[in-house]
């Protein structure tokens, strides 16, 4: 098509428009001009007779007439949500209407520099009284998680993220009751960052400096970088390293609708609760890991893959070891969305003829059920098998994160949970959770292990048992309060038993 055409299109269009808009009828020029340029088609293109009866009939009111106005408003009748701000913005706003503020061309003029300073996270404030096995403690404790972005241009940012409050797992504290209890006001404040890295698009970066459009999208990151991996089972870590993806690809002859590839490395602060130092504590500073992950949308469903390696230093040499994780999920039927996730460990040879500490493997199986209210009641059963001692490839805590509420702590009071790691056991969690309308949450779940093999295998004493309950409320766009409650039978250990109120606010 030539330019010539081109513009004589465009203002045909716009001699369209106000017609519509005036209500008038084209003039006599008009009319010729749009008689002589007709649509072009291809010539293998087919013509299809038209046929009314594949369109459904229109929609019939008989219990209550059209309300022309009231399907406006669905359009017309929004008002602007007062969401909380962060709390330090500087520079470009966070999501605000009206115009873009200045802009730079410090990075070229096709990757304009709009900066922004912002402050953002929540603040956690509990009451608690836990025992956890014969340890009871009463405490308020607190958790301010406090993110900190300094906006460059649309993909350039430097992120850092602290947790002034905590450090080591122990939280700043007020603790009050109990035959454990410090009895008194323990600070734990830290200053260190728990995060801070650079992320941003070699591709915008590349077509900012040369003066060209990006033909390509590379995201990366560099620094002490957070990472997550199927929902943070695999991967839930902050390491030093870095991590590039090949995002939005796809591949018509293996019918993969979208597929993104992430390749990372880390040298520095990587952890994993299979591999710990000589006093005992997680090796972070002993570790190094390589590994790839991907996700692809076919089959009518959503594949997780990965690949890597955890390798120790100096006389953790031993300690390293590959693992490999496979994970589907799929609705079926209009009444199970399904997910199964495979972890496979190998490769360990601990030094001087230490037992394994990282083998083995681990199924995992997610189902939740379309009820008859499918947005706010979601009944659901999670089941898992451990053999030897899976672990995640990187992370703090066991495999067992996101199987129910009964394997999971609150990261601040130490809520007692049940052995999270799946070392020789097998067990799962049925629960059901119910939204009200959208606008508060309860969570009511009996969970439960089994415990197979050779004891000193195992992290588990034996066979557990739990009930937990949880309700979660918003106050406010900015305040939410939140209750949980468990209580768990111990084989060949002592029962434990926790309650939390936990106040939180948004910022």
């Amino acid at each position: 098509m030539t330019i010539d055409r081109l513009r004589r299109t465009a203002g045909l269009r716009a001699v369209a428009a106000a017609v519509l808009l005036v209500g008038s009828s084209l003039p006599v020029w008009a009319d010729e001009e749009l008689a002589a340029a007709p649509p072009e088609i291809p010539a293998d293109a087919e013509f299809t007779e038209f046929d009314d009866s594949v369109f459904s009939p229109d929609p019939v009111y008989e219990e209550q007439a059209y309300d022309a106005e009231a399907q406006w408003d669905i359009y017309g009748g929004k008002t602007a949500i007062d969401a909380p701000r962060p709390l330090l913005e500087w520079g470009n706003p966070l999501y605000q209407v009206g115009e873009f503020g200045d802009d730079y061309a410090f990075m070229g003029t096709n990757n304009l520099m709009r900066p922004g300073l912002r402050a953002y996270g929540d603040l956690r404030t509990a009451v608690a009284f836990n025992n956890n096995g014969g340890d009871e403690v009463g405490q308020v404790a607190t958790r301010l998680n406090l993110d900190i972005d300094l906006m460059l241009t649309a993909t350039e940012r430097i992120h850092a993220f602290f947790r002034p409050l905590d450090q080591d797992n122990k939280f700043t504290r007020y603790e009050f009751a109990g035959n454990d209890s410090e009895d008194g006001f323990s600070n734990e404040f830290n200053g260190i960052p728990q995060n801070l890295y650079f992320e941003g698009d070699m591709g915008a970066i590349f077509g900012g400096l040369t003066g060209t459009s990006s033909s390509v999208d590379i995201p990366f990151a560099v620094g002490l970088v957070p990472l997550l991996f199927q929902n943070g089972i695999w991967v839930d870590d902050a390491f030093v390293g870095g991590a590039v993806t090949i995002p939005a690809k796809n591949s018509p002859s293996l019918d993969i609708t979208n597929y993104d590839i992430t390749f990372f490395a880390g040298f520095d602060k990587v952890t994993n609760p299979g591999i710990v130092d000589a006093q005992g504590g997680l090796a972070d500073d002993d570790l190094n890991i390589y590994g790839v992950t991907g996700f692809f949308e076919a089959t009518k469903g959503y594949w997780e893959a990965g690949f890597g390696a955890v390798e120790g230093k100096d006389s953790l040499k031993g300690e390293g070891f590959y693992s490999a994780t496979l994970a589907f999920s799929r609705r079926y039927g209009g009444w199970l969305s399904n997910s199964i996730r495979g972890f496979y460990l190998f490769g360990q040879n601990p030094a001087g003829g230490a037992p394994q500490t990282a083998d083995g493997y681990a199924l995992l199986v997610e189902n939740s059920f379309v009820s008859s209210q499918p947005l706010v009641l979601v009944p659901y059963f999670n089941a898992f098998i451990g053999v030897d001692n899976p672990q995640p490839l990187a992370r703090n805590k066991g495999l067992l994160k996101n199987t129910g509420i009964n394997f999971d702590t609150d990261d601040l009071t130490g809520f007692p949970k049940l052995d999270d790691t799946a070392n020789n056991t097998y067990g799962g969690a049925l629960g059901v959770e119910y939204l009200f309308n959208l606008d508060r949450q309860i969570v009511v779940e009996l969970a439960g292990q089994k415990a197979y093999g050779n004891a000193n295998g195992r992290s588990a004493p034996g066979d557990q048992l739990a009930l937990g309950l949880r309700y979660q409320q918003p106050l406010s766009l900015a305040w939410i309060v939140q209750a949980n409650a468990m209580y768990g039978v111990l084989q060949n250990a002592d029962n434990i038993s926790g309650f939390t109120l936990e106040l939180r606010r948004k910022f």
